[in-house]
């Protein structure tokens, strides 16, 4: 009889009802969660630091693609730092610059990745956080509401207005007090075993998952300070000038040489072949000339 009563109880129904749904939400978020993750972590194990200056591309591209994480990947991005090429010196002791090759990490972030890739981003506001939270919260609310409620409506059916209706009536306050004292017990255990399966099912699917995902993306972009990339960008932009102000100095001789270089190459032999020409033009006219004045002579 008790059982029957404690089953068919609305107030005990409704925190069992709430409890199952507690449960199943909090599974189902979790376990999507966990899959994306799961997804992300595949996706970056397949790259290296040292590749990945050429595969960026290819890894902005599945990011941008990628609705879990896109929009907290195109902030991160714009921390990026991208060099082209590094300046080192000769044997001469001269500047130059050498190409980034497979040894040279050239990406790299003025932020810490976790500021962007961490808990509260890539779990806590991918689901209603604040739901999960309460509902410990609302459980063990149930117990004492529900049990003064039963207590309200068991003093409102005590029938003082003979002996017989007395004691049936207070038989009947006896076992609903005794429901509304199970109702807290159960509404406070339900709270407490649902403590404990979400905190084993977060441990279980999440936590490993994040873990992993907040290592790998640290591993695969150094960070550099805002003032070391400031002090670096200051440097480089010293030597590019210096190397500027090197090439436009020497633009004089080179133009001296390569219009010596010319003359002599080019411009000298046509000279002399114009000289020469020249002269030939010229006895050519001094013989016409005498010519001319012999056949006057003549008349």
């Amino acid at each position: 009889m008790l059982l029957h009563a404690i089953l068919s109880d609305p107030p005990i129904m409704i925190v069992a009802m709430v409890f199952l749904f507690s449960v199943f939400y909090t599974v189902r978020a979790y376990r999507k969660v966990g899959k994306n993750l799961k997804i992300i972590d595949i996706f970056l194990s397949n790259f290296k630091k040292t590749d990945l200056n050429y595969r960026f591309n290819e890894f902005d591209e599945w990011m941008c693609a990628n609705s879990y994480v896109a929009h907290l990947w195109l902030e991160f991005k714009n921390t990026l730092v991208f060099s082209e090429s590094v300046a080192l010196k000769d044997e001469a002791n001269e500047i130059v610059y050498k190409e980034i090759s497979s040894t040279v990490q050239n990406i790299q972030t003025t932020e810490e990745p976790g500021f962007f890739f961490n808990e509260e981003t890539l779990v806590f506001k991918k689901y209603n956080y604040k739901l999960i939270n309460s509902f410990p919260t609302i459980l063990t609310g149930f117990g004492p509401l529900f049990t003064f409620l039963n207590i309200a409506i068991a003093f409102g059916k005590v029938d003082f207005s003979n002996q017989t209706t007395t004691i049936a009536s207070i038989s009947g306050l006896m076992a609903s007090m005794q429901i509304a004292a199970l109702v807290s017990v159960i509404a406070v255990g339900s709270s407490l075993i649902y403590i404990l399966l979400e905190n084993t099912m977060y441990a279980m699917i999440c936590r490993p998952k994040i873990n992993a995902v907040e290592e790998k993306i640290a591993m695969l972009f150094d960070n550099i300070s805002s003032e070391k990339f400031l002090l670096e960008l200051l440097r480089e932009t010293k030597i590019q000038n210096n190397s500027s102000s090197n090439l436009v100095s020497s633009i004089p001789d080179s133009f001296q040489s390569a219009i010596n270089s010319g003359i002599a190459s080019n411009l000298v032999p046509y000279l002399e072949n114009l000289i020469f020409g020249i002269n030939q033009m010229s006895k050519q006219l001094k013989t016409i000339a005498k010519k001319t004045d012999d056949v006057d002579d003549l008349f």
